[in-house]
């Protein structure tokens, strides 16, 4: 999925645009571009599995029911966007570990902030349903 939509941000304002004779530059809007990286099925949850700490192939399937098919497109996909790293043990078998890079610590403040508002939210619909 390609980004094509801009969007206000308080530093950069709508777009911005050159003078009369140069091209305009547009920048994606950054929830957005984020959004396109993680938000398919089973991605934040991966990374969510990730900052708890770092994973074997196995200890994932074990921890989130998603088929081993599933769960390697996904382990690919954010390894090319960078937010995760593969590393390959030289053991027989091979033992591959997967851990969140620089990049893909950065989302812990989201994944916090998502915990904080679900307990919220859950807290709501017990007192709702108590009702």
């Amino acid at each position: 999925m390609k980004v094509t939509k801009h969007c206000e941000t308080p530093q950069a304002g709508p777009m911005s645009r050159g003078s009369e004779n140069s091209t305009e530059t547009e920048q994606p809007c950054p929830i957005e571009y984020i959004l396109d990286r993680i938000s398919s099925k089973w991605s934040f949850l991966i990374l969510r599995e990730l900052l708890i700490d770092n994973r074997r192939t196995h200890e994932l399937q074990e921890a989130l029911p998603i088929s081993t098919k599933t769960l390697t497109i996904r382990l690919r996909e954010l390894e090319k966007y960078g937010m995760i790293e593969r590393k390959v043990y030289p053991e027989i078998p091979p033992r591959v570990e997967y851990s969140l890079t620089p990049r893909g610590r950065n989302i812990k403040p989201v994944i916090d902030a998502l915990q904080q508002a679900g307990e919220a939210w859950l807290s709501d619909e017990q007192v709702v349903g108590d009702s």
